[in-house]
């Protein structure tokens, strides 16, 4: 299963890029769970400077855009 994990404060970008997280898993096939991580010392720490990011299991693969479905599915291939 993989952990994705949106980082950001819950803004219309964050909420764009949970939606496009989770079709382009969903297109693959893939098992998952959403994290929301919205406190700012988490994100820093992750060395995140620019949000929406997006985290899979706690690697950090995409910050400061929402990336569409199609960009995240070819991530998430890449990785397995």
């Amino acid at each position: 299963m993989k952990k994705l994990q949106i980082l950001g404060m819950g803004c219309k970008k964050c909420h764009l890029l949970t939606e496009h997280a989770e079709a382009a898993a969903k297109q693959l096939g893939i098992e998952y769970e959403i994290e929301k991580v919205t406190d700012i010392d988490t994100i820093t720490d992750m060395g995140v400077m620019a949000t929406p990011a997006l985290a899979i299991d706690g690697a950090v693969v995409l910050s400061g855009k929402t990336s569409s479905p199609e960009e995240i599915k070819t991530i998430l291939q890449n990785l397995n």
